[in-house]
């Protein structure tokens, strides 16, 4: 039976991620195929540069899909059947700033935890939420499968103001991990693993781990962690066919220390930021932060491929790759549009799928998805230590939310306060009304 041709919209563009989405897709034409592919930003000249790249690559590889980029909401929405929606609003000048401002107070900045994850979902909400309602008004039928960050922050907006919406949330962090396990158990991919992972976005656990056989892997995952991180033995050893850079590499060994809190479970790499807060601030540079390495390296290597792309009008020998975030993603348009029962970790409403926990949160879990979205899978109670955290977590999403909805200083401030990164509602303050300032494009006024 031939499948069904889909047409997809990205959402986003001009994103770097973009052309790695655009060569998964491709790779998978056979298993999800394509008869229309249109890119939508209100960056004209940011887009159109990984455009021309993009049609180029088309040409070449699958002239039979047609392509559109176009800043007009209408256009790009119009008979869709998928949003793959990846904005940065604000672009990474704004990210730049919510990592240095918090930096000054000796406070932890990073894109998607503290104060600058919330400064950037308070410009994230917005962005999100037109998407969906133009999905709405010119493709009712059609998904968006959202991975704008800070994507625990957007869920929450999602759930609460767009509660009937035909939208999954998704990260692709945890794919990007159990790459990392894989390696270090010699398997062939990461879906010869069967997992149980409960939590919140950048804010979880693994508590299972199978193969295919349903042998447990944990004990072998649990001692290489708690001894290296999710450094791999090819990283280790200096075999490693690629580099990893300094910051990420750090990361990965920094997990250790993270799962010796809980031994009996495999942490999520973003915790270090609310387990070891004044580590992270003494191992930053406030001068050159993430912001500033991704706009020197990724940002300027993806842009100057393109460009050299549109202006030799080949991609034969394109160094452009597709990377993991963008196959998890095609996996789950797959699920939805051939109803395949594909088990992967989503962010939902929790509705008894942690039985614990508030019924409200946008947790992150194994979920089936077919042709319906997500049916999240039960993981049963959790423990107090990881209940108390998460709600903490969940509170300071939820105020965000609250805060971005009402134009309330009062909650944003209570917001940046109960984040773990904080060390007093003073300081919180002292940053917050730094952020105001620069924000004021972006961010609803607050009173």
């Amino acid at each position: 039976m031939s499948l069904k041709e889909q047409s997809i919209l990205v959402a986003g563009g001009g994103s770097t991620f973009t052309p790695g989405i655009v060569l998964m897709l491709l790779e998978n034409l056979d298993k999800f195929p394509i008869r229309q592919l249109k890119f939508y930003d209100n960056d004209k000249e940011r887009q159109q540069q990984i455009a021309d790249a993009t049609e180029v690559i088309l040409k070449e590889r699958a002239p039979h899909i047609k392509f559109v980029a176009t800043t007009d909401p209408q256009e790009a929405f119009t008979d869709i059947d998928f949003v793959m929606a990846h904005i940065r609003v604000g672009k990474y000048a704004m990210r730049e700033k919510d990592e240095k401002i918090p930096l000054r107070y000796g406070v932890i900045g990073q894109e998607t935890c503290g104060p600058g994850g919330i400064a950037y979902g308070m410009r994230s909400i917005g962005g999100v939420l037109e998407l969906i309602d133009y999905m709405e008004q010119y493709s009712p039928e059609a998904w968006m499968l959202n991975y704008s960050n800070p994507a625990a922050i957007v869920a929450e907006a999602t759930r609460k103001l767009r509660p009937n919406s035909k939208i999954i949330n998704i990260c692709d962090m945890p794919v990007g991990i159990e790459n990392r396990m894989k390696d270090v158990l010699g398997l062939e991919s990461r879906k010869d693993m069967t997992v149980k992972y409960y939590g919140l976005n950048h804010f979880g656990w693994w508590t299972d781990i199978r193969d295919k056989d349903g042998k447990d892997l944990m004990p072998e995952l649990k001692e290489w962690v708690s001894k290296n991180g999710y450094i791999t033995p090819d990283e280790l050893s200096g075999a490693a066919e690629e580099e990893v850079e300094p910051s990420w590499f750090y990361t990965f060994g920094k997990a250790k220390e993270v799962q010796w809190l809980d031994p009996d479970t495999l942490p999520n790499t973003y915790l270090k930021y609310y387990f070891y807060p004044q580590d992270e601030v003494e191992h930053s540079n406030p001068e050159h932060t993430r912001a500033n390495e991704v706009m020197e390296h990724r940002e300027k290597n993806t842009f100057n491929e393109c460009n050299r792309i549109a202006d030799i009008q080949t991609a034969e020998d394109a160094k452009l790759e597709a990377d993991e975030h963008a196959t998890y993603i095609v996996d789950l348009a797959r699920a939805i549009a051939y109803n395949s029962k594909e088990r992967m970790l989503l962010i939902v409403p929790n509705k008894g799928a942690i039985v614990n926990f508030d019924e409200d949160a946008m947790v992150e879990v194994p979920c089936i998805v077919g042709s319906q979205g997500a049916e999240p899978l039960t993981q049963g109670e959790i423990p107090r230590f990881q209940k108390g955290l998460m709600e903490q977590q969940v509170a300071v999403e939820k105020l965000v939310v609250e805060a971005w909805t009402e134009g309330s200083y009062q909650k944003l401030w209570q917001a940046l306060f109960l984040s773990k990164t904080m060390p007093n509602a003073r300081v919180a303050k002292q940053i917050l009304d730094n952020l105001i300032e620069v924000n004021k494009e972006y961010w609803p006024e607050l009173t």
